[in-house]
């Protein structure tokens, strides 16, 4: 008899669809948003569409975060505390311990990847930063870009932060040229970019939902907007940060964001008060208060696009909508504020007076600015201190959600307390999916947030909180939070930590950790002392590491010693500043192997940006080398001869003299063409990255225009490093300073 297809039965692949009715979700992750920071949670900064969102939703005024980007981030998405899934700190920095790998372990398995295999498209939009910023290069690994983790499509940046208007770009697994287009702002490309995924998606299966991750730049610096956001609000904080912090506090009271009895914490250290400050000084930091508004009212009409979309589809009853912030307001602006984020790495800040002459610029794409922290301690009002800290300011954040169809108290408050890792607990018992105990072969650790769902219902507004305890730790600075009373403690580098002063606060009836009853409750103290110890063990805190500086000129054991000699093609694309050639402080030289024919002019190589960096370039038949010092100071050099026609190597050389300083010299072949001495930056050279045979984005200096690009024939361009670099403590703390600033 023979075999057919009537006699055949068919193996299908079985079809992985949703569960009936589950929702689509949308994570909105602002960057360095204080408690106080959005207009429905105390401020006068215009964000109409969030406050629309949580006056059809609800507000969570005892929702917390790590202090910390990446962090929060790994809670957010894996359920799991930080520690546990090898995020300590940030995809800078791998120790080699199990709790600070600097990426998600596969044993906790993403809410993407749980999505994706539950019959849902994920889609992350923006800021990654949970990856190994050593992987995030061409050569990979991917296993944890994006994609790797469980997304179907990636429009967005790998690191902490990039420049607004020309970031460093990648889309799915590509690093990608900034576009060209003079209005580009990367929260609006972020906001058409989900909107055209979830269409895309939607016309092919309408049936099936999405997940659609948006973490946005905002309101992390460099503070950028368009002019027209931030010119709406000239004047408006002229009054100064100790009336605004005022005028906030009443807000919040009047809304109901603070019990009654709250009390304002007073100012933090090294803060001074308005009233003795210089006039420019004055001028200076409205200005730059100015510029935040405008950054995160900008963001708010992004967010607004979306919600607008989703409802004109008739897609927004049945979205989880949640808006949240990673941490509290950044502190990285220190007393001053500054206009270049390289200055700071560097540990050259920057003065009143020589930022007043360019208050203008500030916000715009020539400067890559941060706020004074005074500013800082008003959008974390009324609490103390900032991000990085685990007191109140760093991890007390603000939370709303909005799903029509799930909540029933819509514009009320919720005042239990929750952490991030509660987010995907929450979500996942929204949609009526249980956590995989195995993914992809891989055994899973448990679950370590509790869903908030409860929270929903009109009945749930005195409901007690699930989630009962919950530690912090971050640089060594400590916490627990235990059935409303919080210990904490503040950790110098160095200190024995069993020799800290730890205070003790009430929570319940003390908001803002103003009143320490340590002295008066020294038992209740001591029990939550060692419930950290205890909650420690449990999450993988331990080793404590108070490491900070030394960490990030840590590199990964490999089985060869770094190569100080690099060789990039015409077509390796965008080079990341995490994978640059380590150039810092010594001294090297580049050399551009070409064939140039009559005419041919263009950047053979460009590393950095309008705030900083370097470019070498042909024009009009000469040599041009020019160095941008943070934005302040343009050295330029040209070759006293023209470059003739051919197959030929040009170069230039830096020799380091001492820190900071050296000599460029300019080279056709062997013969030397030029020479200048240059102050250069000893430690941050560049914040952009680094393009082979053109100028991409924002180009380093203003002699041409992007992208410039070589119009001979570049075959190849050589890095060479001298074996003088100096890892001096001092640097190892200007990268450290870095790298916290950047989340």
């Amino acid at each position: 008899m023979a075999i057919t297809w009537q006699t055949t039965k068919p193996s299908w692949k079985p079809l992985v669809e949703a569960p009936r009715e589950a929702p689509s979700i949308v994570l909105v992750v602002l960057d360095d948003t204080g408690f106080a920071h959005l207009g429905c949670f105390g401020s006068d900064i215009e964000t109409p569409n969030i406050d629309r969102l949580a006056s059809n939703g609800l507000r969570y005024t005892n929702f917390h975060t790590t202090a910390l980007c990446s962090p929060t981030r790994a809670c957010i998405l894996t359920g799991r505390n930080h520690h546990s899934v090898g995020m300590r700190f940030l995809t800078n920095v791998d120790t080699g311990f199990s709790n600070c790998r600097g990426e998600i372990s596969p044993t906790a398995a993403t809410l993407a990847e749980i999505l994706s295999s539950n019959g849902y498209s994920t889609f992350a939009l923006g800021k990654w930063h949970l990856a190994n910023m050593e992987d995030c290069s061409p050569a990979g690994p991917f296993n944890n870009w994006p994609l790797g983790r469980g997304f179907d499509r990636f429009h967005g940046f790998l690191g902490g932060a990039t420049d607004q208007f020309s970031p460093e770009l990648v889309i799915d697994n590509q690093q990608v040229n900034p576009p060209s287009d003079p209005d580009y702002h990367i929260s609006e490309d972020m906001v058409d970019q989900a909107i055209g995924m979830i269409s895309a998606q939607h016309s092919a299966d309408p049936r099936r939902p999405f997940l659609a991750y948006l973490a946005f730049g905002a309101t992390h610096s460099p503070h950028q907007a368009p002019a027209p956001y931030i010119d709406k609000y000239r004047g408006a904080y002229d009054d100064g940060w100790d009336e605004v912090r005022k005028r906030w506090f009443n807000r919040q009271l009047d809304l109901g964001i603070v019990p009654e009895h709250t009390q304002l914490a007073p100012r933090n250290p090294g803060i001074e008060a308005w009233s003795d400050l210089s006039s420019d000084a004055k001028k200076l930091y409205a200005r730059f208060q100015e510029v935040f508004a405008g950054f995160l009212s900008h963001t708010d009409t992004q967010i607004g696009r979306l919600v607008d979309f989703l409802d004109t589809q008739n897609l927004l009853d049945n979205t989880l909508l949640v808006v949240l912030s990673d941490n509290g307001a950044s502190q990285e602006g220190h007393e001053h504020g500054t206009l270049n984020e390289l200055a700071y790495y560097n540990k050259m800040p920057m003065s009143v007076n020589e930022m007043v002459n360019r208050i203008d610029e500030i916000g715009g794409p020539n400067l890559h600015v941060n706020y004074p922290r005074g500013w800082a301690q008003v959008g974390n009002t009324p609490l103390r201190y900032y991000k990085a800290y685990t007191y109140e300011g760093g991890i007390r954040d603000p939370l709303i959600v909005h799903w029509p169809d799930g909540v029933t108290d819509s514009g009320a408050i919720r005042n239990q307390y929750h952490h991030a890792i509660d987010i995907l607990p929450t979500v996942l018992d929204s949609i009526g999916l249980a956590p995989p105990k195995i993914f992809n072969g891989v055994p899973q650790q448990p679950i370590e947030g509790v869903s908030f769902r409860y929270t929903f219902s009109k009945q749930s507004a005195d409901v007690p909180t699930n989630h009962p305890t919950q530690y912090y730790e971050m640089m060594g600075h400590r916490g627990i939070w235990h059935d409303g009373w919080k210990a904490v403690t503040l950790h110098v580098p160095g200190s024995c930590y069993e020799d800290e002063v730890w205070s003790l606060f009430d929570t319940e009836n003390d908001f803002s950790e103003v009143n320490d009853v340590s002295a008066e409750y020294p038992e209740r103290l001591q029990d939550l002392m060692d419930l950290w110890w205890i909650e420690a063990e449990r999450y993988n805190v331990l080793p404590l590491d108070d490491r900070n500086a030394e960490l990030f000129v840590m590199r990964r054991p490999r089985s060869q010693p770094p190569s100080r000699h690099h060789r990039f093609l015409l077509n390796a694309g965008h080079v990341d500043r995490f994978n640059l050639p380590d150039f810092r402080n010594r001294s090297f030289r580049v050399i551009a192997s070409i064939r140039k024919e009559e005419g041919d002019e263009g950047v053979l190589v460009a590393v950095g940006a309008r705030t900083g960096g370097f470019s070498f370039w042909i024009a009009d038949g000469f040599l041009n080398f020019a160095y941008n010092f943070i934005n302040q100071k343009i050295t330029l050099l040209k070759s006293n001869r023209r470059v003739p026609l051919g197959e030929l190597n040009v170069a230039f050389s830096y020799s380091k003299l001492r820190d900071n300083e050296g000599v460029i010299r300019l080279w056709i072949e062997k013969n030397q063409v030029g020479q200048i001495d240059i102050e250069m930056l000893p430690w941050r050279q560049t914040i952009y990255g680094m393009d082979i045979g053109s100028d991409q984005g924002s180009t380093v200096v203003a002699d041409y225009s992007s992208p410039f690009s070589f119009t001979g024939v570049v075959h190849h361009v050589d890095f060479h490093l001298d074996n003088d670099q100096d890892n001096s403590m001092e640097e190892k703390e200007i990268e450290f300073r870095n790298s916290i600033s950047e989340q």
